[in-house]
């Protein structure tokens, strides 16, 4: 848990779904380890958000018990097909990743989760190597 309450007018960051996968997350974000994530294009779609705008822009990380660990602002953000995500971005996502096939392997699998598929509404989504993902970079900024 945070020291300091934080801002309360910023927005919540979940990553992941709530579970031992968030609080991997969440851990690896803590350690540094984590400086970057990705996520789809169609969710920014669905929420009516240019993913472009975002450099600057603070959001407070919550763990599986919606409780605020840290924030993070975006430093940077790039829009690349799937299959052109590179190892050092893989690797920057701080989960162990030392190639992007192994982003990409575990990727797949979240995304092609019945869990992810029924949040997004779409029990027969699949991610191609044209699918565009939303590569982030961030950085703590309060803890």
């Amino acid at each position: 848990m945070m020291d300091t309450p934080p801002d309360p007018t910023l927005p919540i960051s979940e990553f992941a779904f709530p579970g031992p996968l968030r609080d991997a997350l969440v851990a690896a974000i803590l350690s540094g380890d984590k400086t970057a994530t990705s996520t789809l294009l169609r969710e920014h779609e669905a929420e009516g958000t240019d993913p472009r705008a975002l450099p600057g822009t603070r959001e407070v990380v919550v763990d599986s018990d919606n409780r605020p660990v840290c924030v993070v602002e975006t430093t940077d953000v790039a829009i690349r097909p799937f299959g052109d995500v590179d190892d050092e971005f893989a690797r920057a996502e701080g989960e162990g990743y030392t190639t992007a096939r192994e982003w990409a392997s575990a990727h797949l699998e979240f995304w092609h989760s019945t869990e992810y598929r029924e949040a997004i509404g779409d029990p027969h989504f699949t991610v191609s190597d044209e699918t565009p993902v939303v590569c982030t970079r961030f950085r703590v900024v309060q803890r």
